[in-house]
């Protein structure tokens, strides 16, 4: 008997299954081959490229974040010892300045004070070891 099935109406022989291989030529294979290899070496070369720059950003962004809590640390010690910091008396006293700028635009504007507008510079003169000034209102 024969070994032919019959499924939906056709008769099926034995055989492989799927697709036959198509003749392609070896050569023309070997150079796709070779082609896909090269572009695929290039995109591994871009994409190590990328990743090294970023790492580098990343290291370079670490350092000076090490190096600014270094300096808050010896500002922190100093503080600690009673001393305060020249860079910290000079952001004081230029928000003190800015402050008074405002506080006195404020004034001519309101014709009043603001309770809350003096507490800037009583922390700095209490951190610069000053006595802050008492207004009256």
């Amino acid at each position: 008997m024969d070994d032919s099935k019959v499924v939906g109406g056709k008769v099926k022989k034995p055989g492989k299954r799927g697709r036959k291989p198509a003749k392609i030529d070896l050569k023309a294979k070997l150079e796709r081959s070779r082609q896909s290899a090269r572009e695929c070496r290039a995109r591994k070369k871009l994409r190590y490229q990328y990743l090294e720059e970023l790492v580098s950003s990343r290291e370079r962004a670490i350092c000076a974040l090490r190096e600014e809590l270094e300096m808050y640390k010896q500002w922190c010690m100093a503080m600690d010892q009673g001393k305060i910091p020249s860079e910290i008396k000079a952001l004081l006293t230029g928000e003190e300045q800015n402050k008074s700028q405002q506080n006195s635009s404020r004034h001519l504007k309101a014709g009043k004070t603001d309770a809350n507008s003096n507490s800037y510079e009583e922390i700095a003169q209490v951190l610069l070891g000053k006595v802050p000034k008492v207004t009256q209102p």
